[in-house]
């Protein structure tokens, strides 16, 4: 028995050994008690795309991400764009109502705006793309600039169509005093 004067965290009591308890039997899987399996070494990702590009516009180094992340980048900022096209379609509505005409053209006039300013945007991610992330060697992880752009444009267009509607005009000159 342990001595009673030692502390009873340090106390052991010897069990005399029993036949087939504590023994381990063997695996047939090759596992070992004590020893940790380590599989083949894998290559990262980026590695096993890589490859030697003779025209010498390499790839990217960065790995491939899905198309949610893609779409995610492309959201962010685009509370610009949508400012831009609400003030656009409101200027719009205004000039097109003033016409008191058909609404055809002044709606296909719109539509024209707007692909035009979706190309801006794309043109404007290309440029980012060229620049920002080839040049500079950063990384975009929003499309606010391309978005900024966008709206700066369609606030352009709105007022544009504000220009061309006679009364708004006579109301601006009354308010500036021309």
């Amino acid at each position: 028995m342990a001595d009673q004067t030692q502390p009873w965290a340090e106390r052991t009591v010897e069990v005399p050994p029993q036949p087939g308890v504590g023994v381990v039997p063997p695996q047939r899987d090759g596992f070992q008690r004590g020893v940790a399996q380590v599989g083949p070494r894998r290559t990262p990702r980026t590695e096993q795309f890589a490859a030697v590009d003779p025209t010498g516009w390499a790839q990217d180094s960065a790995p491939r991400r899905p198309m949610s992340w893609h779409l995610a980048q492309l959201r962010r900022g685009g509370e610009w764009s949508a400012a831009g096209g609400l003030f656009a379609f409101v200027c719009w509505g205004i000039w097109a109502i003033s016409g008191r005409g058909n609404l055809a053209a002044p709606l296909f006039t719109f539509v024209l705006s707007l692909l035009t300013a979706v190309g801006l945007f794309a043109l404007a991610r290309l440029l980012g793309r060229i620049v920002w992330e080839r040049q500079f060697g950063r990384v975009r992880r929003t499309a606010r600039g391309a978005h900024l752009v966008t709206a700066l444009f369609l606030a352009g267009v709105g007022v544009a169509y504000l220009q061309q509607t006679e009364w708004v005009v006579s109301a601006w000159n009354w308010v500036t005093g021309n």
